[in-house]
């Protein structure tokens, strides 16, 4: 009988260890999340409810609890927190063996601004893992007239540094390029598309989000196709020169188009 109870404890220890063990990784990712000024944690005591508490962290970075008072948090991991508070628990005499947990509920001080050309700009918390294609998705994508590029303004040693990515190498290519992190207090603008523009004979003229390797005569069937008036031959192109200024040039239909071109395709004299 001793033997079975011997195994028995054996036995679920051992499955208590294997859990632990597949927890570590997602634990480790929590503790990765330093906590700040403004976040609001959710702190409880196990087997004394008398002690849960939700509390906003100071600006000056520390937190109340009851019976200890302040604690320094901000720059913490929450296992880190719990450990700090369990601490001041026990060698103050309040609680033999306490068991804290610390959940940070709301995470102001880790945020990111998503602004420009996305569906929906505003801040967005910011996990230990977060990349660029996250932020992006956390704003449910660009919009329609959102480019394929975003700027990231981030304070490097005090002075604001900006850096342009290219989205679409992330959306399309994830996979063999490393991830762009994200940062406490980055500010990521997706600026509209650059355009051209389609006029004259074709079935839907207007202005159109300018993507790599277009060419003239790809640019036909962006603006829905000609119209049974409308001829290759006909083609005019007007690109701005360096006052800024309309003019015509003379272009091949394998020719690229350039930001703000305006294709103008005229109708068949029979």
């Amino acid at each position: 009988m001793r033997t079975n109870k011997r195994f028995k404890w054996l036995d679920k220890h051992y499955f208590l260890l294997l859990a632990l063990l597949l927890l570590l990784p997602i634990q480790q990712g929590i503790a990765a999340y330093n906590i700040g000024p403004d976040d609001v944690l959710r702190i409880s005591v196990f087997g004394h409810d008398d002690l849960k508490a939700e509390t906003r962290v100071s600006a000056d970075g520390r937190i109340s609890f009851p019976l200890i008072g302040d604690v320094t948090a901000s720059g913490k991991s929450s296992m880190e927190l719990e450990e700090a508070i369990a601490v001041r628990l026990i060698s103050g005499g309040f609680i033999q063996e306490a068991q804290v947990s610390v959940t940070v509920v709301d995470r102001v001080s880790q945020q990111v601004s998503v602004l420009g050309y996305v569906n929906k700009p505003g801040r967005y918390p910011l996990d230990s893992d977060s990349s660029i294609v996250d932020l992006i998705a956390m704003a449910e994508g660009i919009d329609e007239l959102g480019g394929t590029k975003a700027v990231v303004t981030r304070i490097v040693d005090g002075k604001p540094q900006k850096q342009e990515l290219n989205l679409r190498a992330y959306l399309e290519n994830g996979q063999n390029i490393a991830p762009f992190k994200m940062r406490q207090g980055d500010v990521v603008y997706v600026p509209k598309a650059s355009l051209f523009y389609i006029y004259g004979e074709v079935q839907h003229p207007g202005g159109y989000p300018l993507e790599p390797d277009i060419s003239v005569v790809k640019a036909l069937p962006i603006g829905g196709g000609l119209t049974l008036r409308g001829t290759e031959n006909g083609i005019v192109v007007k690109r701005k020169n360096g006052s800024g200024e309309l003019q015509e040039v003379d272009v091949e239909l394998g020719d690229a188009v350039l930001k703000d071109d305006v294709i103008y395709v005229g109708e068949r004299w029979f």
